[in-house]
């Protein structure tokens, strides 16, 4: 017999030791479900093959578009960024967010930097 239970995106938030580290902890066909903490910015970067969507739990996330405005993220909003355009994911604050992802996704997409996670590293005891 299965045992069924839900997730809790504030316990696997808890979980999380570092920031912009995303963590793998649900899958739902070919898209993984993470939950990272963000301080600071990331790095600019496009992923040429996937959307990436971005659900702020808590705090403020400001999302720099080259070539045009930021999106600004409250708790509870959330913006996909669309395949190929380059993007900048700022926290002032820190932010705790729900990333939704295609298997494929890399971290910082075309760019690699000491900070990317490579996909082992973030699914961690989900694999």
């Amino acid at each position: 017999m299965t045992t069924l239970s839900a997730t809790d995106f504030a316990a696997e938030l808890a979980l999380v030791e570092h920031y912009w580290t995303p963590r793998v902890i649900g899958r739902v066909n070919d898209q993984y479900v993470k939950v990272a903490r963000l301080l600071g910015e990331l790095v600019w970067h496009s992923h040429e093959n996937e959307d990436e969507m971005f659900l702020v739990v808590s705090g403020r996330l400001r999302i720099q578009l080259r070539g045009s405005d930021e999106v600004v993220l409250e708790p509870g909003q959330f913006y996909t960024v669309p395949r190929g355009v380059p993007h900048n994911p700022v926290a002032d604050d820190v932010v705790e967010i729900v990333l939704i992802e295609t298997v494929t996704t890399a971290h910082t997409g075309d760019v690699t930097v000491a900070g990317t996670v490579p996909i082992d590293q973030q699914l961690g005891a989900f694999s």
